[in-house]
């Protein structure tokens, strides 16, 4: 039996697996995030970055970033010593360009920074907002239509 798309239903069945898993995969890594993660999390959260929302273990394909702000297609990476092991160096490109592939911007942090200079960085996360967002228009009330009261 086919669907709608043209391919069978055991290519459906396996994709959806695949995204409950990365879903599922997701949630634990935001249940389970490192004490750094946390910090940079919550200098990240609820837009406190001017109004630009980010999102934690946001999934790409087969990858799923540490953080995400959508409209500024900007992926943030903590990395953790692991991430300088040769093999894994080599994984972390790979990432990287799959994600630049998409037009996501992707900025990299060793956890070093983070305890070193956690301003220094949330400064270059927000530089790199801004300069790939157009600037938003900001309301003046007192050019606002005033009512008959």
């Amino acid at each position: 039996m086919r669907s709608k798309s043209g391919r069978g239903m055991a290519s459906n069945d396996t994709a959806d697996r695949r995204k409950a898993f990365k879903i599922a995969a997701a949630r634990r890594l935001r249940r389970e995030a490192t004490d750094l993660e946390r910090v940079m999390w919550s200098r990240l959260r609820n837009g406190q970055m001017n109004g630009f929302r980010f999102r934690r273990q946001q999934p790409f394909g087969p990858y799923i970033a540490d953080f995400y702000c959508a409209s500024a297609k900007l992926v943030v990476e903590l990395d953790g010593s692991q991430h300088f092991a040769v093999n894994n160096h080599v994984y972390d490109q790979v990432r990287t360009r799959f994600m630049e592939a998409r037009g996501l911007c992707v900025l990299r942090f060793s956890n070093h920074d983070v305890i070193e200079d956690c301003d220094a960085v949330v400064e270059t996360i927000w530089r790199t907002v801004r300069e790939r967002t157009p600037p938003r228009r900001v309301c003046d009330p007192s050019t606002l239509p005033q009512g008959e009261g």
